[in-house]
């Protein structure tokens, strides 16, 4: 089983990665993280190669994710939330998947055959709303056909208790490894 997470985080001890730790524990197989903050992909630049042509004509680390995707089994994305949406480094990135949207609305074919299970973590300080962010990963995760997506974890007040703390978003995070490693 093969496991792809995006960790949209600036912080590498952060309450996010608490959750992406604790998700790893218990999840079988391998896994590849794309760190948004430390990868070397470039957003979308709409230069519409993708319409007429398969993948993307930008030559960096996300030819290894496109790889990925088309191999892995389930998909997770994990970030802290800015103004109530997904980071704007891990939306940066996750742009460059307009390339399966293109391929199936003007290539009309599907890009990726496999179909995947998708699940969510959202952290935050408690003064914006997490919906907003769940359904851009959601769509995010549509993209990569992601049919089965978990219910969301979230740790939305870290501004008074560390996500590490928060003992429903740990166990959550633990539930998420599980469904993930049920072959089901």
């Amino acid at each position: 089983m093969k496991t792809l997470i995006f960790s949209g985080t600036p912080r590498k001890n952060g309450d996010t990665m608490a959750l992406i730790n604790e998700f790893i524990k218990y999840l079988d197989g391998e896994y590849k993280i794309v760190d948004a903050y430390d990868c070397n992909i470039h957003p979308c630049i709409d230069c519409r190669y993708c319409w007429q042509n398969d993948g993307c004509c930008i030559n960096d680390e996300m030819q290894e994710v496109y790889k990925y995707i088309q191999e892995c089994d389930n998909i997770l994305i994990a970030s802290p939330l800015y103004f109530s949406q997904l980071t704007g480094q891990l939306l940066a990135i996750t742009s460059r998947l307009q390339t399966y949207f293109c391929a199936r609305h003007f290539q009309n074919i599907k890009p990726i055959k496999k179909e995947k299970k998708g699940g969510v973590i959202i952290v935050g300080g408690g003064d914006g709303r997490i919906e907003d962010a769940y359904t851009t990963a959601c769509t995010i995760l549509h993209h990569m056909n992601s049919r089965d997506i978990a219910p969301i974890i979230y740790s939305h007040d870290t501004n008074n208790i560390s996500s590490k703390d928060d003992v429903k978003a740990m166990e959550s995070s633990k539930n998420l490894a599980l469904f993930f490693n049920d072959d089901e």
